[in-house]
């Protein structure tokens, strides 16, 4: 994955802040540096990443302590960001790279991953405890989630023959098993413009290929061969919005599970996981102004 280098725009003008930014952002360049040496070992890795959390947690600390300090008004969303990751983020990801066994390309795509959610987590929230950035909200999606959940329900029905139950409503990002991934954009009205991000376990979209395809069997498919479905998918509940022209996307794009990864974690407000008879799909949303 491509790192994103500290640059001045990361800057929120609060020294202590500013400087334990920069400093994370070495520590995780840092491990882009010992996965691209071939004679790094796994000590090596485990003590940069006990490092890295190390520094992170104290951080965070630190920068609860400062938004306290000046009675940051959304202190306690910007809190509940730090938990998650400490809580949730963090350690999944640890978790993979361990069962990937430390290999020089996990760790590459553990270092972007946290790269990504550390500049995109500067730039939203903590822009915004400076008043320099106004964080990313679109509309309250809390009292949506009956009716994006019957809208996922319809489109499962539709599409897969299956039945769809929410049965996590602040889904974090976990694994789902074997699955597809991708993302579509819009622009909305209010010069808004809305991402929905879709998982769909690999059981279900077998389903969805053969009927769009109309195949009899077929044992395997190729990410190729999801897209037709995925088009459906994402013209079904795009219908949930208002002002969305389904005709009209910005952009869709199939993504790898890493890459799904890596975009989730950007950061999803309304992040839904669903069970179904045959297994797991994810539906996610977030919008910023253009």
């Amino acid at each position: 994955m491509e790192r994103i280098a500290w640059d001045e725009k990361y800057k929120i003008g609060v020294q202590e802040v500013d400087e334990a930014h920069e400093k994370l952002f070495r520590i995780v360049h840092r491990l882009f540096d010992l996965a691209e040496d071939a004679n790094t070992n796994l000590s090596a890795y485990g003590e940069g990443i006990k490092y890295l959390e190390a520094y992170a947690m104290t951080h965070f600390i630190e920068e609860e302590a400062y938004m306290r300090s000046i009675r940051y008004s959304d202190f306690a969303q910007h809190k509940r960001t730090h938990d998650s990751f400490r809580d949730k983020t963090l350690p999944s990801l640890k978790r993979d790279l361990e069962l990937s066994g430390y290999s020089q390309l996990a760790v590459q795509r553990f270092a972007g991953t946290l790269n990504s959610w550390l500049a995109e987590h500067i730039l939203r929230e903590d822009q915004a405890i400076v008043g320099k950035a106004v964080a990313r909200k679109g509309p309250d999606l809390s009292a949506q989630v009956t009716a994006i959940s019957k809208a996922v329900n319809l489109a499962t029905q539709d599409i897969f023959q299956v039945e769809a139950k929410l049965s996590d409503a602040e889904y974090k990002g976990q694994n789902i098993g074997n699955g597809f991934y991708a993302s579509q954009c819009y622009d909305i009205e209010g010069k808004i413009r809305l991402q929905i991000l879709l998982g769909v376990e690999d059981v279900i979209m077998s389903r969805g290929v053969n009927r769009t395809l109309k195949w009899k069997r077929k044992t395997e498919i190729a990410a190729i061969d999801t897209q037709p479905v995925f088009r459906q998918l994402f013209v079904k509940l795009a219908k949930v919005f208002q002002g969305v022209d389904v005709d009209a996307p910005v952009k869709d794009s199939l993504l790898t599970r890493d890459e799904f990864r890596a975009e989730f974690m950007k950061g999803y407000p309304c992040s839904l996981l669903f069970d179904t008879k045959l297994g797991a799909f994810v539906f996610c949303y977030r919008s910023w102004r253009v």
